[in-house]
């Protein structure tokens, strides 16, 4: 199986007001997030990819259109969780890529939550 990642970048805030007020998320804040968007195929194609690089441009516009600089909880209507950003970015990349094989999101430079079918 041949795997690409790209990576992708964006600053946005968010509070998990559903958890106890003593809880830090349960604050207003915000993270630094990276998107890691992972394909995956058994063959390569023409060219010698699993997908062209370029290909994948639509997802930084999305992010940059929809969630950079944004409050996600005006964005989602489930909490914004590292885990629920996960599955909308993998269904988001998946309904255009089939080789679509996970995406992984960063708050911080020592968390990550990944999802993959």
């Amino acid at each position: 199986m041949f795997r690409i990642r790209k990576e992708f970048h964006f600053s946005a805030s968010h509070q998990l007001s559903h958890l106890p007020p003593d809880h830090q998320c349960a604050r207003l804040h915000g993270h630094n997030y990276v998107v890691v968007v992972e394909l995956a195929a058994e063959t390569l194609n023409d060219d010698g990819f699993v997908r062209d690089y370029h290909d994948l441009k639509p997802l930084k516009s999305y992010i940059d259109d929809q969630f950079d600089h944004r409050h996600l909880n005006d964005i989602f209507d489930v909490p914004s969780t590292a885990e629920h950003m996960a599955r909308h970015f993998y269904d988001w990349c998946a309904a255009r890529w089939p080789e679509t094989s996970a995406v992984m999101i960063s708050e911080t430079p020592k968390t990550w939550a990944e999802y993959r079918p």
